[in-house]
């Protein structure tokens, strides 16, 4: 039979409680017997002190011990004290002791050959003694046997109303302990059960699922995390669901282009000639680049996409690409322009990277930049780091677009779409090389009416 945790709680707090209070009691009742045990045996050798001047004064009259032996028992007259005896200063209290505890009858008298007299009989000189002295010679010993045990007193049934006090309260203690453990259990567990339900139905796919949060534990802690794990689960679905919408329509395009063509050129229609093979291969590479990129966005988000660092001048790499695009901006009717510094501006990088890097931001502006425009490449030195800017002309983005301008599959509505533009890969994969340097990319409203990417890139200190 399997327990559920409440259950599980609650009889280990039970438990717990039900151990402490046996250990507890039992220590209570060890301690008791074991103290009122010595306050038995201190009030008897009271008792025995008040005796012995009586056993003094009846040998130094009878002048032997024989006189214990009438049939008048004297020697329990003797434990008592006699009408005509003085009382001492407090009184009948302090002449008579009480002797609920049955004190006397654990008297006995020994002669001075420590042979047993009168009294009771179970006693040595191991026990409570005090002499007897008569004219200075010591005629007999008076002894006490010490009780062993509660029973042997007289106050056995107050030792029994003390444990059934002591047994009442263990009870009733057990019994609270038992209701604040259900209400513990109950209580502290219910949120935790809601977050497991809520769990089972997350297993299933439902990603709407949220609990209730109360106060600031560590539950309602555990509720909090819960509901964002959940809404993080939401938007990785849908993200997935988009992603997965995005890379079909991306690959149906160039497809269904290409299935046209064939069929053309198949039926005829179309002379297979120089512009039929070109326009069939720039298809094809048009859907090499986005399997490409697909590859590319998918090694980088897992860390995959392979870094060979080293000393990289961004003047020289940055000139470079500028050289390579120079010529396409020309073609597309935009005004490029160049501003690097006059001095080296060195980076720890993979120089490929770097490459891809420029390459698809400069790709990026020219392909979504009217005609006729402008796009700025400016290298300049940042504290701590080189920045890297490139702005456009219109169109631009509104501003709460410009956070998505890194996520994939991501194109501006109106003019920057896919009319003009590429699959919306470049800039996700720009941003994962970025951080693979350690630097930062943002998207912010350009002063030449379009868009203005930043990167900022560590520097690479040198020695002097």
């Amino acid at each position: 039979m399997r327990f559920g945790i409440s259950t599980r709680l609650f009889l280990a707090i039970l438990a717990t409680s039900a151990l402490t209070v046996l250990l507890v009691s039992g220590a209570t009742r060890w301690n008791f017997e074991r103290g009122f045990l010595g306050y038995l045996n201190e009030l008897a050798v009271e008792r025995m002190d008040t005796v012995l001047p009586r056993l003094t004064q009846a040998y130094a009259q009878h002048r032997d011990w024989a006189f214990l032996g009438e049939p008048s028992r004297p020697w329990y007259k003797l434990l008592r004290p006699g009408p005509d005896e003085p009382l001492p200063p407090g009184g009948l209290d302090e002449a008579l002791p009480p002797d609920l505890t049955g004190a006397l009858s654990r008297l006995g008298l020994l002669d001075d050959r420590q042979r047993w007299v009168a009294g009771y009989r179970s006693i040595d000189m191991t026990m409570q003694h005090r002499a007897v002295v008569v004219d200075g010679r010591t005629v007999g010993w008076l002894v006490l046997a010490p009780f062993q045990s509660v029973a042997d007193g007289g106050d056995q049934r107050f030792a029994i109303g003390q444990w059934r006090t002591t047994l009442v309260a263990a009870l009733v203690a057990v019994l609270l302990a038992g209701l604040i453990a259900w209400w513990v259990s109950h209580r502290l567990l219910a949120p935790v059960k809601q977050i497991a339900a809520a769990t089972h139905q997350l297993t299933r796919g439902q990603h709407d699922v949220r609990v209730p949060v109360h106060g600031s534990d560590e539950v309602a802690q555990l509720g909090r995390d819960f509901n964002r794990m959940a809404q993080t689960l939401a938007r990785n679905e849908e993200a997935r669901r988009a992603f997965m919408a995005d890379v079909s329509h991306e690959l149906r395009t160039p497809l269904a282009v290409l299935r046209g063509e064939l069929e053309a050129l198949e039926d005829g229609i179309r002379p297979l000639n120089q512009a039929a093979v070109s326009s069939l291969q720039g298809e094809v590479r048009q859907l090499g680049k986005l399997v490409d990129d697909l590859y590319d966005l998918a090694l980088s988000d897992v860390g995959a996409l392979t870094y060979h660092m080293e000393p990289v001048d961004l003047v020289d790499l940055v000139g470079r690409t500028s050289t390579t695009h120079a010529r396409s901006f020309e073609t597309a009717g935009l005004q490029f322009t160049l501003k690097l510094p006059d001095s080296a501006a060195a980076v720890e990088a993979d120089p490929a990277r770097l490459q891809q890097l420029f390459d698809n931001l400069l790709s990026n502006s020219r392909l979504y930049t009217e005609t006729p425009g402008q796009v700025t490449l400016a290298l300049s030195a940042a504290p701590g780091s080189w920045q890297i800017e490139v702005q456009d002309s219109p169109p631009g983005l509104p501003i709460e677009q410009l956070a998505q301008l890194f996520e994939r599959f991501f194109r501006g509505e109106n003019s920057r779409n896919r009319a003009t533009g590429g699959a919306g890969l470049g800039l996700a994969i720009a941003r994962n090389i970025v951080a693979a340097h350690g630097g930062q990319i943002e998207a912010r409203p350009s002063p030449l009416g379009g868009v203005s990417i930043r990167v900022k890139l560590p520097r690479l200190e040198t020695a002097s």
